[in-house]
C-alpha cells in the first residue's frame, strides 16, 4: 500500500539540533555539478543544501565556471575542477571522495563521456551515500547497473523523460508500479517527479508525496530538490527517508512561495528562502 508522505513523516525522521553541535555534526557534503553552459544549477544545489542545514557545503565546478559562482554565493567552499576543451568535468578531474557525508552528482554537468565516466566514479567509489540528478541521470543510459556496485542505495530523481532513457524494465506506465520495479531490480532509492511524485525503495516500500503546484514547474527546481535531499543525506537520514522527506520539503517550500507571490512569477531562487520556514517547527517542535 502506498503511503503519503506528511509532516509526521518529517517529524519522524528530521530531529531538532542540538545544543551543543557544530558544523561537523550536520555533515560535510560535496555537490559536483556545472559545466561552461550550465551555471545556475550549481548555485541551486548548493544554496539548497545550506538552506537545509548543512554544516558544510563544499562545490566543486569546473574551473572555467568558478569565478563566477564565487562571486554569487558566499556559504558553500569551492573546489575549482580542471576541465576539458568544452568546459565539462571528467573522471580525472574528480576531487578527492574521502571524508564526505554525502555526494551528490549531475546537475548541470552537461552530457560526454567524461562526465558519464565521472559520475561513474562517483558511484562506484563514494563511501557514502550518492544522489544522482539530471544529466547525471542522463548520462547512466546504457551504464544503469553501475548503481548496484554501489555502498549506499544511490538515490536518483529523475523526471518521468530521464526515467525513460535509464528505464531497463518493462513498464506499465503505473508510476508506483514502475518505480517500485526499477528501485527493487536495481537496489537504488527512485524518486520520480511529477503531479505526484513517487518515492521507491529497494524493499519495495513506496511513497507519494501530494504537495507541490505548477509554479514549481520551472529550470532550477529539481536543483533545489537535489540540494535539499543532499543535505539530508549529509544529516545521516537514511537514503528513503532523505528522498521522501526532501519531496515534501521541496515541495511545501514551493507551495508557502505560491501563496506569497503567485505561481506565474516565482522562481527557484524565491523557493530557496522558503526552505527553512517549512523546517523551522522543528526548531522546538512548534508542532
Amino acid at each position: 500500500m502506498m503511503q503519503n508522505i506528511d509532516w509526521y513523516y518529517i517529524v519522524e525522521h528530521i530531529h531538532s539540533r542540538k545544543p551543543d553541535s557544530d558544523k561537523n555534526t550536520y555533515g560535510r557534503v560535496l555537490a559536483v555539478c556545472g559545466c561552461r553552459d550550465y551555471i545556475g544549477a550549481p548555485y541551486f544545489a548548493a544554496q539548497a543544501a545550506v538552506r537545509t542545514g548543512s554544516g558544510i557545503v563544499t562545490l566543486a565546478v569546473p574551473e572555467c565556471i568558478y569565478p563566477i559562482l564565487a562571486g554569487k554565493l558566499n556559504e558553500p567552499v569551492f573546489l575549482p575542477l580542471p576541465c576539458d576543451a568544452e568546459g565539462k568535468i571528467t573522471a580525472d578531474s574528480l576531487p578527492s571522495l574521502k571524508r564526505r557525508a554525502a555526494i551528490l552528482a549531475g546537475p548541470g554537468l552537461g552530457i560526454s563521456e567524461g562526465v558519464s565516466q565521472a559520475v561513474q566514479t562517483m558511484i562506484r567509489e563514494a563511501e557514502c551515500p550518492v544522489i544522482v540528478d539530471a544529466d547525471g541521470i542522463n548520462v547512466l543510459a546504457g551504464h544503469i547497473n553501475v548503481l548496484e556496485e554501489a555502498v549506499y542505495p544511490v538515490v536518483l530523481t529523475p523526471h518521468i523523460h530521464e526515467f525513460s532513457r535509464i528505464c531497463d524494465i518493462e513498464r506499465t506506465g503505473d508510476a508506483a508500479q514502475d518505480a517500485a520495479a526499477f528501485a527493487q531490480k536495481h537496489h537504488c532509492v527512485l524518486l520520480l517527479k511529477g503531479h505526484r511524485t513517487v518515492v521507491a525503495g529497494p524493499d519495495g516500500t513506496v511513497l507519494q508525496n501530494v504537495h507541490g503546484n505548477p509554479g514549481m514547474a520551472k529550470g532550477g527546481s529539481g536543483d533545489v530538490l537535489s540540494g535539499i535531499i543532499l543535505s539530508l543525506l549529509g544529516q545521516k537520514l537514511e537514503p528513503l527517508a532523505a528522498a521522501a522527506c526532501g519531496a515534501y520539503i521541496h515541495s511545501r517550500a514551493g507551495d508557502l512561495c505560491a501563496n506569497a507571490i503567485g505561481e506565474f512569477g516565482m522562481t527557484p531562487t524565491d523557493m530557496l528562502s522558503y526552505i527553512p520556514r517549512v523546517l523551522k517547527p522543528l526548531n522546538s517542535r512548534e508542532w
